[in-house]
């Protein structure tokens, strides 16, 4: 995979056994299952990846998380950015398989520990999943995730008014709401200057208000 925003995860090139590769995901299913029972992805998970192994997801168009290494993976990727979120499950309901170029792509939800008033779940909605390479011994190679930036924003702000974020997500919020970057973060471009923010809020006005 060729990408500015993630230098360090090369394009997949080797094809591996179809068994392998199944078994590798039946293990990685399990090791989530674990992990959410536990409320601890750190201890289950940081073993299925490779020790220079690239964790990755996009957070916007001007953001993006990295974590570079097996131990950047466990200390910010599942061990920091989990902090708070221990209740939440997040089931796999489809995976698809590519012997051919050693890649897995899983589509998982995301789902709150709380119901709305009518019974269901706070769930984000859109398609959220993961990209990985296998780099053999039962390890990925990388992983890349996606999601609905925009109904996961979304989904905070439903959770916000129910009163039910934790301490310690309300605390990451703050803390990118005065324009610090969470660790593992990183600027994509140079944010754009207040002038800029101005001009394109009147632009946009101008086009809902007149259509042009």
């Amino acid at each position: 995979m060729s990408d500015k925003r993630s230098p360090s995860i090369t394009p997949p090139n080797r094809a591996w056994p179809r068994a392998e590769l199944e078994e590798m995901v039946q293990r990685w299913l399990q090791g989530n299952i674990d992990a959410e029972k536990a409320g601890d992805w750190k201890t289950h998970l940081t073993p299925f990846y490779k020790e220079d192994a690239v964790y990755s997801w996009n957070i916007g168009p001007n953001e993006d998380f990295v974590a570079e290494g097996r131990q950047q993976i466990a200390d910010i990727a599942i061990g920091y950015q989990m902090k708070g979120f221990e209740d939440w499950e997040y089931p796999y309901h489809d995976i698809i398989i590519d012997e051919t170029r050693g890649t897995v792509i899983g589509f998982w939800k995301q789902r709150a520990p709380y119901k709305r008033p009518d019974g269901t779940w706070y769930e984000i909605a859109g398609i959220g999943g993961s990209w990985f390479e296998y780099g053999g011994d039962w390890q990925w190679q990388w992983q890349r995730d996606f999601f609905d930036f925009g109904n996961a924003k979304d989904m905070f702000f439903q959770l916000a008014g129910a009163g039910v974020l934790s301490s310690v997500v309300k605390q990451k919020i703050h803390e990118q709401a005065r324009g610090k970057l969470l660790p593992g973060h990183r600027r994509l471009h140079p944010a754009p200057s207040v002038f800029q923010k101005m001009r394109n809020t009147f632009a946009i006005a101008k086009i809902a208000l007149t259509g042009k």
